[in-house]
């Protein structure tokens, strides 16, 4: 399993599986592996990719270790979106199940996503690959504004910009990543996450956004809402992912796919095939009742999993503010929060004294509560109850 961060589901891989586990590590990303995660991970045999070494050298020299193991790996898991070129590479030369270089480009360069849910038969945005603040205002000219930029491998919102004029955003270079512009979609912004076992996408789990991700990274509230009452948007969302999946070739793994919904009708926007990024997995399974890790790790083992659902709720995660960098002054208890109706679970990131890094990402917080309601409009008003109730403050390094 690819570990380049620490998260819920590998943090539950490791408990699941402490005979049967092998970290795959990146020396060059070692800084986003804190030594207190590192140290309670060290039971578990981890092999680091060297910085700078070609991958054939490094799966040689990882070949030669694993033959020392007590069992070689068969199985493959990467649930890490922006190391999904190098991992896929990696996986397929070690002789593990893994995604094509087309497959990894379909999941992960987004002109290439959006010409292969054309050629699938969805709608998308308009979109165009630009070189120059010249080709956005050209496209701009002939589908309006505002206008979305974006690197075509960004993730969670990094360098992704609305515009709504001609002016590029500060420092952007044009020429050091590939580009891409699209139109500015109206109606609802929806999520759906699916498991996927040879080839059959078992079920699909819509998540409502109580703030579009553009207005996140804005200062928006940072929530996703998962729907298991009923409350979901009126379309056949296991159709909608089974149409995607085997067009791509999808064998296993899992899904998570964001679209719109425009006066009826649905537009694609974007799809990964690896776990959904902040607290989405775990709400799903706070909303159905079931074990979703647990349920996802056997696809990647090849096992059908059995999808016995107990529950049927919103329960939705609240990433809680981080101001900006430096050292956490003062900092909201974990007991305080928990007292709030509805919050279910609750995780603080960093306690006083400690230093913490914000960024402008969706996934960027100090933190997150779980929330639980009846319906989408319960839950966020719990979510929203919490902001009134949480503080942090950051003395700036």
């Amino acid at each position: 399993m690819v570990d380049d961060r620490p998260s819920s589901f590998t943090r539950y891989a490791v408990r699941a599986l402490p005979g049967g586990l092998v970290l795959l590590r990146f020396e060059g990303l070692r800084h986003d592996l804190p030594e207190g995660y590192l140290r309670r991970t060290a039971h578990l045999p981890a092999f680091w990719v060297r910085e700078g070494v070609p991958l054939d050298v490094e799966v040689r020299r990882y070949e030669r270790w694993a033959g020392r193991l007590p069992a070689r790996p068969a199985r493959f898991c990467n649930p890490s979106e922006p190391r999904q070129g190098v991992a896929q590479r990696f996986a397929a030369l070690a002789g593990l199940p893994h995604l094509t270089e087309r497959q990894v480009a379909w999941v992960r360069d987004k002109t290439a996503m959006k010409d292969r849910f054309r050629q699938l038969g969805l709608r998308t945005a308009r979109y165009a690959r630009v070189r120059s603040a010249r080709d956005v205002e050209r496209f701009a000219g002939r589908y309006g504004w505002p206008a979305v930029l974006k690197p075509v491998d960004s993730f969670a919102c990094v360098d992704t910009h609305r515009l709504t004029g001609p002016a590029a955003p500060a420092g952007l270079d044009f020429g050091a990543r590939r580009w891409m512009v699209e139109e500015h979609l109206g109606g609802t912004e929806w999520e759906v996450c699916g498991l996927i076992h040879a080839g059959e996408v078992l079920d699909a789990w819509p998540s409502a956004m109580p703030c579009r991700p553009l207005d996140i990274v804005d200062g928006a509230m940072n929530a996703n809402i998962s729907v298991g009452s009923g409350e979901g948007p009126p379309v056949d969302l296991r159709a909608l992912l089974q149409r995607v999946v085997t067009g791509m070739g999808i064998d296993h793994g899992y899904a998570h796919m964001e679209f719109f919904v425009v006066g009826g009708e649905v537009y694609a926007g974007e799809i990964g095939v690896r776990l959904a990024g902040c607290e989405i997995p775990a709400n799903h399974g706070h909303a159905y009742g079931f074990d979703v890790f647990g349920a996802t790790l056997d696809v990647y083992l090849g096992r059908r999993p059995v999808l016995d659902y107990r529950e049927r709720r919103c329960a939705g995660d609240l990433l809680l503010p981080l101001p900006g960098s430096g050292t956490v002054r003062r900092i909201t208890p974990r007991e305080e929060l928990l007292r709030i109706p509805g919050v279910i679970d609750a995780v603080l990131k960093a306690g006083v004294g400690e230093p913490v890094a914000a960024r402008r990402a969706s996934h960027n917080a100090s933190g997150y509560v779980h929330v639980a309601g009846t319906s989408i409009g319960e839950v966020e008003r719990r979510m929203r109850k919490v902001l009134d109730v949480f503080t942090i403050e950051v003395a700036p390094a």
